[in-house]
């Protein structure tokens, strides 16, 4: 297991990412003085993202059914919990936005190729944690 985002598996028969981009804030915001250069005071962090990206070959990895899972979990609008493969508990994390690009196709439309990029936006807002029902009821 590479990781795991709720009920969703990330392993190398799913979707193995082959990248992860991380970026993380903190909030520094200023006040104009006369004379003198802004007046700077640190509130506190500000938003952090994570990008996994990655290329399916659904020949052997994951393909669009797999993509299709993490598409119901983000229509939920539910923040899950994304756990590392060593057990590291990196918080709840949103699926804010996944893209796609299908390339290299057989004759009857279906891709050789997938190559895909799903951006996370960390949250504490413990009341967005996604139910297993609502994932469940989300493939209905």
């Amino acid at each position: 297991m590479l990781m795991s985002l709720g009920l969703f598996i990330f392993t190398t028969s799913t979707i193995p990412f082959q990248s992860e981009a991380d970026s993380t804030g903190w909030k520094h915001p200023t006040n104009a003085r006369v004379g003198m250069r802004p007046a700077h005071q640190f509130t506190g962090k500000d938003e952090a993202t994570k990008v996994l990206s990655g290329t399916l070959y659904p020949e052997i990895t994951g393909g669009m059914v797999t993509l299709n899972m993490l598409h119901y979990m983000a229509d939920t609008g539910a923040a899950w919990p994304l756990i590392r493969g060593n057990g590291w508990y990196e918080g709840l994390w949103l699926i804010t936005d996944i893209q796609t690009t299908r390339t290299l196709t057989f004759d009857n439309g279906q891709a050789r190729q997938i190559d895909f990029s799903m951006t996370l936006k960390k949250t504490d807002d413990y009341s967005l944690i996604g139910e297993v029902t609502d994932y469940l009821l989300s493939f209905l």
